[in-house]
């Protein structure tokens, strides 16, 4: 590994296969590497696997097969922009039709726990934008919703 800074992240004996996933998912994302235990360790065995190198849209990314006895929660996400409506849909369907879960607002759970937000552009510049009025329409349609519809958030912005 030769980044400086690597964002681990804990999985219990899946972390190939949630960095597979992402691989796949995402463009700019790879596995680099998977590490097996060189012995004995309180969840696995030598010869399992340990750790495995992958990138998230170019975010270096360390999965630890750690174990049960820590989760994920949404204290941690990823917040992914996306340009329109189809790349939205697609990210949005593969997390959540790949065993994850829809939440709100955007935000979703893969089937490892991990959150997401797919999160259009338009999406950010519609919130903190100069007009304050059509920042506060926009996020009132946001807070309606789960996947975000590119469409409403346009037609709150423009009242």
């Amino acid at each position: 590994m030769s980044h400086k800074n690597t964002i681990c992240l804990w999985y219990d004996g899946t972390a190939l296969e949630a960095a597979t996933f992402y691989a796949e998912t995402f463009p700019d994302s790879a596995v680099t590497a998977v590490h097996h235990a060189p012995g004995d360790y309180p969840s696995g065995k030598e010869g399992d696997v340990l750790t495995v190198e992958f990138t998230v849209l170019g975010i270096p990314c360390l999965g630890l097969n750690g174990g049960p006895a820590f989760k994920h929660s949404e204290a941690f996400s990823f917040q992914v922009v996306t340009e329109d409506q189809a790349e939205t849909d697609r990210l949005w369907n593969a997390i959540v039709g790949n065993g994850g879960e829809e939440s709100q607002c955007g935000w979703c759970r893969d089937k490892w726990g991990l959150s997401w937000q797919i999160t259009p552009r338009v999406l950010n510049e519609a919130v903190t934008g100069p007009d304050r009025a059509a920042a506060r329409r926009a996020f009132e349609a946001m807070m309606t919703m789960r996947k975000i519809d590119i469409a409403a958030i346009e037609a709150a912005r423009r009242g």
